[in-house]
């Protein structure tokens, strides 16, 4: 089997499609992994050989924290920006893959340019499968608005509320997206989550249900070193320890984003011994505000608390650099080092809010965009975390949801939930892949690779 496997957008979105182009060559099979052109190197670096299409997703970031339409008074200004957003890439998305589609068996995309991806498969005639790691499809089960009272809404409004979503970035993307013809090769949505978490949701969406794709067998903790921010052209300058330059200001070279260095992970792993169970934060590719604001928020509320700080800086220009109390790094490999953490403060992104679950930290989750409120929400009601948007986020506010997520009633339940945490995500997506291949096993495959979590 040749499958083509497209995953743009940030590393949260494209470390799932690095995992399943893995485990789809271990099985013997050719994979072309197609990723945005700056997580190319971070593909490599861990063995698995990829090629860029699309967009920069720094370019696309910082297109989209410059337009100032986003925050116009008007809101067809607004409205305007959105359709904007959601083509932009795309091209370029559609002329790479089609160059790549051919000689190919499947196409396999995430969340982030499935559109574009879906209709080279369609073009060309291959099946498509999309892996989703949330549920964005139509349902009734869960609440169309990530607030509090939506809640309490009867589930014909969710699954209107969802539909119109739907339609909507359909038209955005009509202008952008080919027309095709012909008759439609096999499709599989694949839910690369825990429906547990989205009560209702596996009774109403197409699977099959694979659970979260996490790296269950340190793929990505084999390295040497923690991973570094990186975002387009380097600058070579680097601030002092926790000052920052913010990469998108005036105040960084060229517009683009500082670098840190790549620090051994034996130094990470020597703090983590020296002292108590760190408060972790991270954000990845997310704004942080002002980040010498927030560092400084952050060191606020853990001395506060009496306890260390471990910060993941991600794509804030923020310097690196240990001291007794304080640690930043760039990126981490949250398998190994949340279980040494006593909470977990970050955007609600996905990846990062099942390392979380995984580790059974309790979670205070800031969201910024897209689905991280969702998660947000969904943890909160459950008893996993706290959540708050990030944009109101102070010192006191993050000191009383702290408090929230450390009572002990917390805790236990998510020290339960991370008891029962499936660890095969990855290769039940991969059965799934291989079933719409059209595997001679692919009905007891796509049976297993839907089996209840």
């Amino acid at each position: 089997m040749r499958s083509l496997l497209a995953f743009t957008g940030s590393r949260g979105d494209a470390q799932p499609g690095i995992l399943l182009a893995h485990a789809l060559r271990e099985r013997g099979h050719d994979v072309t992994l197609a990723l945005a052109p700056n997580l190319v190197a971070f593909a490599r670096d861990h063995g698995v050989p990829a090629v860029p299409f699309g967009r920069d997703t720094a370019d696309l970031l910082h297109a989209q924290r410059t337009d100032r339409r986003f925050i116009s008074r008007d809101p067809r200004a607004r409205l305007r920006a959105l359709y904007d957003l959601q083509r932009r890439g795309v091209p370029e998305q559609i002329e790479d893959l089609r160059a790549l589609a051919p000689g190919h068996d499947v196409v396999v995309a995430g969340m982030a340019g499935e559109e574009a991806a879906e209709s080279v498969a369609r073009a060309v005639g291959l099946p498509f499968a999309a892996v989703h790691f949330f549920p964005i499809q139509p349902n009734s089960a869960v609440p169309v608005a990530p607030v509090r009272w939506a809640g309490h809404l009867p589930g014909f409004v969710h699954r209107a509320g969802w539909s119109v979503l739907a339609r909507a970035r359909a038209a955005a993307l009509a202008a952008v997206l080919p027309v095709t013809t012909g008759p439609s090769a096999a499709s599989v949505r694949i839910q690369a989550y825990d429906p547990r978490l989205f009560p209702g949701a596996d009774e109403q969406l197409p699977g099959p249900f694979v659970g979260f794709p996490v790296d269950s067998n340190g793929f990505f903790t084999s390295a040497e070193v923690s991973e570094p921010c990186t975002i387009g052209t380097h600058d070579q300058r680097m601030p002092p320890f926790g000052e920052a330059v913010d990469e998108f200001s005036d105040e960084s070279s060229n517009g683009t984003a500082i670098s840190d260095p790549r620090m051994p992970s034996s130094t990470l792993d020597s703090w983590l011994d020296e002292g108590s169970a760190p408060i972790y934060v991270g954000f990845g590719s997310m704004d942080v505000g002002n980040p010498t604001s927030f560092v400084a928020t952050l060191r606020e509320v853990c001395a506060r608390r009496g306890r260390r700080l471990l910060l993941a800086s991600g794509w804030a220009t923020i310097g690196p650099g240990f001291e007794d109390a304080v640690a930043i790094v760039g990126q981490v490999d949250h398998a190994r080092v949340l279980p040494r953490c006593v909470a977990a403060v970050h955007h609600g992104g996905a990846g990062t809010t099942a390392a979380a679950l995984r580790a059974g930290v309790p979670q205070v989750i800031c969201s910024v965009q897209a689905d991280q409120p969702y998660w947000g929400h969904a943890l909160r009601r459950l008893g996993l975390a706290a959540t708050i948007p990030a944009k109101k986020l102070t010192a006191e506010r993050l000191d009383a949801l702290l408090d929230q997520v450390s009572r002990p009633d917390v805790i236990l339940r998510t020290a339960s939930y991370a008891a029962g945490f499936a660890t095969d995500g990855v290769e039940r997506a991969a059965d799934a892949v291989e079933a719409l291949a059209g595997s001679p096993d692919a009905p007891e495959l796509l049976h297993s690779a839907g089996r209840q979590l």
